[in-house]
């Protein structure tokens, strides 16, 4: 019998269809494309403001601001218009309007959650302490975005969420980000590009370039030989995706957390951003900075991905290096230890592996430290999120797969000063999936992305079935206590 009394908490954030954001709707096909760009300049002028009021009165209320969006729609297909006429600003609109459709973020599931203190407590009750949970929305074609929401836990424990509002911003892409030639010159060689071509691009760049930079040494280079080869369109090809897959966003900060979304940006992640575990990272120096890995999915293959904040208003979004960088479930450990950063992982879909690196973007040598060892993780086991420090060791959430493809969530304890230690395992669940958690997308799941503590206790949100999220709680004494007396070695 497990003798950790663990509380579940009266929260639980369900899926809201009515939380849409603005996407372009545009065709494949340029015929089709000018044929609804004919329909509409064939409209009068007063035809056109028409729709365009019927266009605002109905979606006005349900975006923060369409205008800008519509503006933006239309810039897209600016190229295909095929008039010499000067267009009204109401008509530019209306044809932004439809090349644009709503989309449903949540309308599936909002699931997987990890929560951080957060970085602003002014508004903190005394010997309480306000954080902010990430969560991940998935929508129609199961493509997966990161939401957030804020809330308080009362010094008493008591939990509640922040009013979520039913507006939906996407934050704006930085148009000339930068980037670092030594990250970008290996990730390049790692994918295997490592040639004359990628030489030619870099040399005319500094240590550091941006975007714009880029694109005009990839433009020279690309001129200097005519007809290109087939390698050097690739290589090019390449250098472009790899530009894609970094970049930055910014959110206005007149925005509420549960206003900001963060929705696939680049091709890596055109079928989703999943499971992003975010931790409070603090560096040597005493900066701290927000950091979460995320698994970028095409639809066809899976890239771990690396995001950095200080705010959560601006964001980096940057791919990972190293043979290491594999499979899901990347966790950083929320401090260096002697000096280098650590990772958990798994590498194989089967056992929890530990990486050490100078780099937190630079990732090999894998040491398996956790493999299955219960019946209810027999199919396979994993981290639910970046590790917690305590003064026992660090203590690792974890997650088994067992018969029936049911998921529980259990913990591990690791060596202080030497995380490849195991001190301690549970040999049974702390939380299982029971009563209607068991109903969902994906049956019989509970599932987390990242704890935190706060008066002793532990704060463990969790996902329901890949359906919605809970949080529950425990006291970290009675934990530890089990951990200890457990203290199973694998």
């Amino acid at each position: 019998m497990n003798p950790i009394l663990l509380c579940r908490h009266p929260v639980t954030l369900v899926p809201e269809s009515a939380r849409v954001i603005i996407r372009p709707f545009i065709p494949a096909d340029h015929v089709r494309i000018t044929t609804i760009i004919g329909r509409v300049l064939a409209l009068t002028e007063e035809e056109a403001v028409a729709q365009l009021t019927s266009v605002r009165a109905e979606f006005d209320a349900r975006h923060y601001d369409i205008e800008p969006l519509l503006m933006a729609h239309f810039e897209k297909i600016h190229h295909l218009v095929f008039t010499q006429r000067p267009l009204t600003h109401e008509r530019k609109m209306l044809l932004g309007s439809v090349f644009s459709g709503e989309y449903s973020l949540e309308s599936a599931a909002i699931f997987n959650p990890s929560m951080v203190p957060h970085p602003d407590q002014t508004n903190a009750p005394a010997g309480g302490l306000r954080f902010i949970m990430s969560l991940r929305a998935t929508g129609e074609g199961h493509i997966s975005s990161i939401e957030f929401r804020a809330g308080t836990i009362e010094q008493d424990g008591e939990i509640t969420i922040d009013p979520v509002s039913r507006f939906v911003t996407a934050p704006h892409v930085e148009k000339n980000p930068t980037y670092y030639k030594r990250r970008f010159s290996i990730k390049l060689s790692e994918i295997g590009f490592d040639d004359d071509h990628v030489a030619a691009v870099l040399s005319t760049l500094g240590d550091s370039f941006t975007h714009s930079e880029l694109k005009k040494s990839v433009a020279l280079v690309r001129s200097s030989q005519q007809p290109a080869s087939r390698d050097m369109k690739r290589t090019l090809e390449s250098i472009q995706w790899l530009a894609d897959s970094n970049y930055e966003l910014r959110f206005c900060d007149k925005l509420a957390i549960s206003e900001r979304i963060i929705f696939p940006v680049s091709p890596n992640e055109s079928n989703g951003i999943e499971d992003a575990r975010f931790v409070r990272f603090i560096d040597d120096d005493g900066v701290v900075s927000y950091f979460a890995t995320y698994t970028a999915y095409n639809g066809r293959t899976i890239l771990p991905q690396f995001i950095e904040t200080k705010d959560f208003l601006h964001f980096r979004m940057i791919t990972l290096n190293g043979s290491g960088v594999v499979n899901k479930g990347m966790a950083l450990f929320p401090r260096r230890i002697n000096g280098q950063y650590v990772m958990l992982s798994r590498q194989d879909d089967e056992n929890i592996s530990i990486m050490f690196s100078d780099s937190p973007y630079q990732w090999a040598d894998p040491q398996v430290i956790l493999r299955p060892a219960q019946p209810w993780e027999t199919v396979k086991l994993g981290n639910c999120g970046s590790p917690i420090e305590t003064e026992a060791g660090w203590l690792v959430i974890t997650h088994g797969v067992g018969p029936m493809r049911k998921y529980c969530i259990s913990a591990a304890l690791l060596d202080l000063h030497d995380p490849t230690i195991v001190i301690g395992r549970l040999a049974e669940p702390l939380l299982s999936p029971e009563g209607n958690e068991r109903e969902g997308y994906v049956p019989n799941v509970v599932y987390s992305c990242g704890s935190l503590l706060h008066n002793g206790r532990l704060i463990l949100p969790y996902a329901i079935s890949d359906r919605a999220s809970a949080i529950a709680s425990m006291e970290l004494s009675d934990l530890l206590e089990a951990l200890l007396k457990s203290c199973e070695k694998p």
